[in-house]
């Protein structure tokens, strides 16, 4: 199997007859479902963003990854994490924001997978500020599957592991099952939101959230620098300081952070 050419397949997606279990090389959507049911839903926020952080955990899990994560993206450049396995894969994912580069954002432009199962092995030269980050983390390998039907694309399911080597056979079509259920229960949360709002949850993923924007508009204000520049210094700060992008801007919508001609 071609991975790069490997298609996404769309239609009613049911799950497995009570009491029975599915073996994932026999049906990997069945079994991708098999694995999320088995995650508790105790403790986990409700929704869409509750719903991938579920299929995350199960991922991990079934792909023998030491995390996952989905970041939600759009055309107009809307980003965010909309889930994650747990929070030092968080970290990961919102590395390749905070940089600008790396396999998830290659993923989504080129509509296709992104699979790097060695990190030493020349992703520093298409990556030069995100390899030697996500290796600090302890990320040896990263996968990036486009989370996309028809036409639309909708973000990306990120893969981390700890150790270099490929996906197996029956790995890549399991990571291929849990892209189709994240879509899904992406556009079930769209689907039951207000129109023209995001789905539940969602609002706090999204980088293009009004606390960035006004954030970016004080930064431009205090160093008189345009509106992308302001942003790319927000950026810089956060990964400078390890925070997440959504934080620094309340700080800075807050006044609890300035910008002047000497900040980093």
């Amino acid at each position: 199997m071609n991975p790069d050419d490997a298609q996404l397949s769309r239609g009613p997606v049911a799950p497995p007859a009570c009491g029975t279990t599915v073996s994932d090389s026999d049906d990997p959507l069945a079994g991708a479902m098999e694995h999320v049911a088995q995650q508790p839903a105790a403790g986990a926020p409700g929704g869409v963003v509750g719903a991938l952080q579920r299929l995350c955990k199960a991922a991990a899990g079934a792909l023998a990854a030491s995390g996952t994560g989905v970041s939600v993206m759009a055309e107009d450049g809307a980003r965010g994490i909309a889930a994650a396995s747990d929070p030092i894969s968080e970290r990961i994912e919102e590395l390749q924001f905070v940089l600008g580069e790396g396999p998830c954002i290659d993923a989504f432009a080129s509509r296709r997978p992104v699979l790097v199962p060695d990190l030493t092995d020349g992703a520093a030269h298409r990556w030069p500020a995100y390899t030697p980050a996500a290796h600090d983390e302890g990320v040896r390998a990263v996968f990036a599957f486009p989370l996309q039907v028809g036409a639309a694309r909708l973000g990306v399911l990120d893969v981390f592991r700890a150790r270099a080597g490929r996906l197996s056979g029956d790995q890549l079509r399991q990571a291929f099952a849990f892209t189709d259920l994240a879509v899904k229960a992406l556009l079930d949360g769209q689907d039951d939101a207000i129109p023209g709002a995001a789905a539940d949850g969602l609002d706090e993923a999204i980088e293009h959230s009004p606390e960035l924007f006004q954030a970016q508009g004080m930064v431009m204000v205090q160093l008189g620098v345009p509106l992308a520049e302001a942003l790319v210094r927000i950026r810089a700060h956060t990964y400078v300081e390890n925070r997440r992008l959504n934080d620094v801007a309340r700080d800075i919508v807050a006044r609890r952070l300035r910008f002047d001609t000497d900040h980093s």
